[in-house]
Protein backbone atom coordinates (compact mmCIF):
# COMPACT_ATOMS: atom_id res chain seq x y z
CA UNK A 1 0.00 0.00 0.00
CA UNK A 2 1.28 3.30 -1.52
CA UNK A 3 1.04 6.24 1.30
CA UNK A 4 0.47 9.98 0.43
CA UNK A 5 4.01 11.59 1.88
CA UNK A 6 4.75 14.85 0.45
CA UNK A 7 8.35 16.45 1.72
CA UNK A 8 7.90 19.68 3.05
CA UNK A 9 11.76 20.27 3.83
CA UNK A 10 15.02 18.50 4.06
CA UNK A 11 14.33 15.44 6.52
CA UNK A 12 10.62 16.77 7.46
CA UNK A 13 7.55 15.14 5.57
CA UNK A 14 3.58 15.39 6.10
CA UNK A 15 1.54 12.18 5.60
CA UNK A 16 -1.88 11.87 4.60
CA UNK A 17 -3.94 8.57 5.95
CA UNK A 18 -7.26 8.25 6.33
CA UNK A 19 -9.00 12.08 7.37
CA UNK A 20 -5.40 12.65 9.57
CA UNK A 21 -2.03 13.44 8.98
CA UNK A 22 1.19 12.52 10.67
CA UNK A 23 4.38 13.60 10.44
CA UNK A 24 7.70 12.25 10.16
CA UNK A 25 11.00 13.94 10.21
CA UNK A 26 14.24 12.04 9.68
CA UNK A 27 18.10 12.86 10.37
CA UNK A 28 20.45 10.58 9.10
CA UNK A 29 18.59 6.82 9.29
CA UNK A 30 17.17 7.96 12.45
CA UNK A 31 13.49 8.85 12.65
CA UNK A 32 10.62 10.93 14.70
CA UNK A 33 7.29 10.10 14.33
CA UNK A 34 4.77 12.53 15.37
CA UNK A 35 0.86 11.25 15.57
CA UNK A 36 0.36 7.63 14.31
CA UNK A 37 -3.22 7.75 12.58
CA UNK A 38 -6.26 5.44 13.13
CA UNK A 39 -5.83 1.73 13.94
CA UNK A 40 -6.72 1.35 10.08
CA UNK A 41 -4.41 3.55 8.96
CA UNK A 42 -1.18 0.33 10.05
CA UNK A 43 -0.36 -0.28 6.90
CA UNK A 44 -0.16 3.27 5.84
CA UNK A 45 1.98 4.13 8.34
CA UNK A 46 4.51 1.50 7.72
CA UNK A 47 4.39 2.56 4.44
CA UNK A 48 5.06 5.99 4.88
CA UNK A 49 8.65 5.27 6.73
CA UNK A 50 9.56 2.93 4.30
CA UNK A 51 8.96 5.63 1.55
CA UNK A 52 11.36 7.64 3.08
CA UNK A 53 13.84 5.50 3.34
CA UNK A 54 13.08 4.02 6.87
CA UNK A 55 11.92 1.36 8.74
CA UNK A 56 9.64 1.38 12.25
CA UNK A 57 12.47 0.08 13.52
CA UNK A 58 14.25 3.29 13.05
CA UNK A 59 11.92 5.38 14.92
CA UNK A 60 12.92 6.28 17.90
CA UNK A 61 10.43 8.07 19.87
CA UNK A 62 6.59 8.40 18.76
CA UNK A 63 5.50 11.79 19.84
CA UNK A 64 1.51 12.30 20.08
CA UNK A 65 -0.03 16.09 20.03
CA UNK A 66 -3.20 14.20 21.82
CA UNK A 67 -4.60 11.12 22.60
CA UNK A 68 -7.56 10.72 20.35
CA UNK A 69 -7.73 7.57 18.65
CA UNK A 70 -7.21 9.02 15.00
CA UNK A 71 -3.45 10.28 16.35
CA UNK A 72 -2.91 7.38 18.96
CA UNK A 73 -4.50 4.52 16.86
CA UNK A 74 -0.71 2.60 16.37
CA UNK A 75 1.49 3.92 19.31
CA UNK A 76 0.40 1.21 21.42
CA UNK A 77 1.53 -1.00 18.25
CA UNK A 78 4.53 0.25 17.38
CA UNK A 79 5.74 0.42 21.46
CA UNK A 80 4.97 -3.24 21.87
CA UNK A 81 6.49 -4.29 18.68
CA UNK A 82 9.57 -2.44 18.46
CA UNK A 83 10.17 -0.88 21.73
CA UNK A 84 9.45 2.84 20.62
CA UNK A 85 8.72 4.94 23.05
CA UNK A 86 5.56 7.00 23.26
CA UNK A 87 5.82 10.58 24.53
CA UNK A 88 2.84 13.15 25.41
CA UNK A 89 2.37 16.33 27.06
CA UNK A 90 1.95 15.56 31.30
CA UNK A 91 -1.88 16.35 30.82
CA UNK A 92 -1.97 14.23 28.07
CA UNK A 93 -0.48 11.09 29.65
CA UNK A 94 -3.59 9.84 31.67
CA UNK A 95 -5.97 10.38 28.75
CA UNK A 96 -3.43 7.95 26.24
CA UNK A 97 -3.97 5.64 29.04
CA UNK A 98 -7.30 5.98 29.17
CA UNK A 99 -8.03 6.93 32.71
CA UNK A 100 -10.60 9.14 30.71
CA UNK A 101 -11.98 10.22 27.31
CA UNK A 102 -12.09 13.79 25.98
CA UNK A 103 -13.14 12.31 22.59
CA UNK A 104 -16.39 13.63 20.61
CA UNK A 105 -19.40 10.43 21.50
CA UNK A 106 -21.97 8.79 19.18
CA UNK A 107 -24.58 11.01 20.71
CA UNK A 108 -22.89 14.09 19.76
CA UNK A 109 -22.45 13.43 16.07
CA UNK A 110 -25.55 11.23 15.87
CA UNK A 111 -27.21 15.38 17.32
CA UNK A 112 -24.95 17.16 14.36
CA UNK A 113 -25.75 14.49 11.64
CA UNK A 114 -27.76 17.02 9.97
CA UNK A 115 -24.55 19.03 9.50
CA UNK A 116 -22.89 18.53 6.10
CA UNK A 117 -20.34 15.97 6.17
CA UNK A 118 -20.99 14.28 9.41
CA UNK A 119 -22.40 11.30 9.19
CA UNK A 120 -20.06 10.27 6.44
CA UNK A 121 -17.32 10.92 8.05
CA UNK A 122 -18.71 9.12 11.28
CA UNK A 123 -18.70 5.71 9.11
CA UNK A 124 -15.76 6.28 7.56
CA UNK A 125 -14.23 7.01 11.36
CA UNK A 126 -15.68 3.72 12.25
CA UNK A 127 -14.69 2.18 9.56
CA UNK A 128 -11.07 2.81 10.27
CA UNK A 129 -11.11 1.92 13.80
CA UNK A 130 -12.13 5.25 15.28
CA UNK A 131 -14.04 4.05 18.13
CA UNK A 132 -11.51 1.25 19.57
CA UNK A 133 -9.97 0.95 22.70
CA UNK A 134 -6.00 1.66 22.02
CA UNK A 135 -4.73 2.86 25.12
CA UNK A 136 -0.84 3.60 25.47
CA UNK A 137 -0.38 1.45 28.74
CA UNK A 138 3.29 2.71 29.11
CA UNK A 139 3.03 6.75 28.19
CA UNK A 140 5.74 8.47 29.08
CA UNK A 141 6.22 12.56 30.02
CA UNK A 142 8.65 14.06 27.38
CA UNK A 143 7.35 17.70 27.63
CA UNK A 144 8.76 18.86 30.93
CA UNK A 145 10.58 22.44 29.87
CA UNK A 146 10.68 24.37 26.61
CA UNK A 147 13.63 23.80 24.05
CA UNK A 148 14.28 21.28 21.18
CA UNK A 149 13.42 17.69 22.29
CA UNK A 150 17.06 15.49 21.55
CA UNK A 151 15.24 13.86 19.09
CA UNK A 152 15.55 13.77 14.86
CA UNK A 153 13.99 16.78 14.03
CA UNK A 154 14.44 18.58 16.80
CA UNK A 155 11.16 19.69 17.58
CA UNK A 156 10.48 22.08 20.13
CA UNK A 157 6.97 21.21 22.15
CA UNK A 158 4.41 23.83 22.25
CA UNK A 159 1.51 23.80 24.95
CA UNK A 160 -1.63 24.53 23.01
CA UNK A 161 -4.63 23.66 25.32
CA UNK A 162 -8.68 23.60 24.18
CA UNK A 163 -8.89 20.57 22.08
CA UNK A 164 -7.61 18.30 24.71
CA UNK A 165 -5.67 19.61 27.95
CA UNK A 166 -2.36 18.70 27.28
CA UNK A 167 -2.67 19.04 23.48
CA UNK A 168 0.92 19.70 22.38
CA UNK A 169 1.84 21.32 18.42
CA UNK A 170 5.85 20.99 17.86
CA UNK A 171 8.04 24.40 16.26
CA UNK A 172 10.51 23.12 13.69
CA UNK A 173 12.73 26.56 14.17
CA UNK A 174 15.17 24.98 11.38
CA UNK A 175 12.74 24.12 9.10
CA UNK A 176 10.34 26.86 9.36
CA UNK A 177 7.32 24.62 10.32
CA UNK A 178 4.94 24.66 12.70
CA UNK A 179 3.31 20.76 13.33
CA UNK A 180 -0.31 22.06 14.86
CA UNK A 181 -2.03 18.62 15.36
CA UNK A 182 -5.82 19.65 15.52
CA UNK A 183 -5.09 22.82 17.69
CA UNK A 184 -5.16 24.44 13.92
CA UNK A 185 -6.10 22.59 11.07
CA UNK A 186 -6.87 23.32 7.13
CA UNK A 187 -9.32 21.48 6.34
CA UNK A 188 -11.74 18.59 7.74
CA UNK A 189 -14.52 16.37 6.03
CA UNK A 190 -16.95 18.22 8.86
CA UNK A 191 -16.08 21.55 7.65
CA UNK A 192 -17.16 23.51 4.29
CA UNK A 193 -14.17 25.74 4.89
CA UNK A 194 -10.80 25.64 3.54
CA UNK A 195 -8.00 27.01 5.00
CA UNK A 196 -6.85 28.18 8.49
CA UNK A 197 -9.74 26.71 11.52
CA UNK A 198 -10.30 25.34 13.91
CA UNK A 199 -12.40 22.37 13.75
CA UNK A 200 -15.68 22.27 14.39
CA UNK A 201 -16.83 22.97 18.06
CA UNK A 202 -17.82 19.32 18.70
CA UNK A 203 -14.44 17.93 18.15
CA UNK A 204 -13.31 19.74 21.30
CA UNK A 205 -13.12 19.59 25.22
CA UNK A 206 -12.62 23.00 25.84
CA UNK A 207 -13.10 25.24 22.95
CA UNK A 208 -12.70 28.65 24.68
CA UNK A 209 -9.15 27.27 25.55
CA UNK A 210 -8.99 25.72 21.94
CA UNK A 211 -9.44 29.30 20.60
CA UNK A 212 -7.06 31.10 23.37
CA UNK A 213 -4.41 28.77 22.17
CA UNK A 214 -4.56 30.34 18.76
CA UNK A 215 -2.30 33.16 20.32
CA UNK A 216 0.48 30.71 20.81
CA UNK A 217 0.56 30.04 17.02
CA UNK A 218 0.41 34.02 16.54
CA UNK A 219 3.85 33.72 18.21
CA UNK A 220 5.61 31.21 15.84
CA UNK A 221 7.67 31.93 13.19
CA UNK A 222 6.94 30.03 10.25
CA UNK A 223 6.11 29.37 6.78
CA UNK A 224 4.80 26.22 6.66
CA UNK A 225 1.73 24.89 8.26
CA UNK A 226 1.60 20.79 9.16
CA UNK A 227 -2.26 20.27 10.45
CA UNK A 228 -3.48 17.21 11.33
CA UNK A 229 -5.81 17.56 9.36
CA UNK A 230 -6.24 18.81 5.52
CA UNK A 231 -3.80 19.58 3.30
CA UNK A 232 -0.07 21.52 3.99
CA UNK A 233 -0.73 24.87 4.34
CA UNK A 234 2.35 27.38 3.02
CA UNK A 235 2.26 31.21 4.23
CA UNK A 236 3.38 32.69 7.42
CA UNK A 237 2.01 31.18 10.74
CA UNK A 238 0.79 34.01 12.67
CA UNK A 239 -1.48 34.86 9.42
CA UNK A 240 -3.03 31.61 9.70
CA UNK A 241 -3.48 31.69 13.18
CA UNK A 242 -5.26 35.36 12.68
CA UNK A 243 -7.20 33.67 9.91
CA UNK A 244 -8.71 31.01 12.27
CA UNK A 245 -9.37 33.18 14.82
CA UNK A 246 -11.37 35.57 12.80
CA UNK A 247 -13.75 32.33 11.38
CA UNK A 248 -13.91 31.45 15.29
CA UNK A 249 -15.31 34.92 16.29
Amino acid sequence: MRADVQQVADGTYLVHGSNTNWVILTEGDAVTLIDTGYPGDRAKLLASLTEVGSAPEAVEAVLITHAHTDHLGNAEYLRTTYGTPVYLHEAEVPHARRDFLHQVNVGTVLRNGWRPGVLPWAIHAIRSGGTAHVPVTSPEEAFPSAGPLDLPGRPVPVHTPGHTDGHCAFHLPDAGAVIAGDALVSGHPTSRIKGPQLLPDMFHHERTRAVASLAVFEGLKGDVLLPGHGPLHRGPVREAALQARERAA
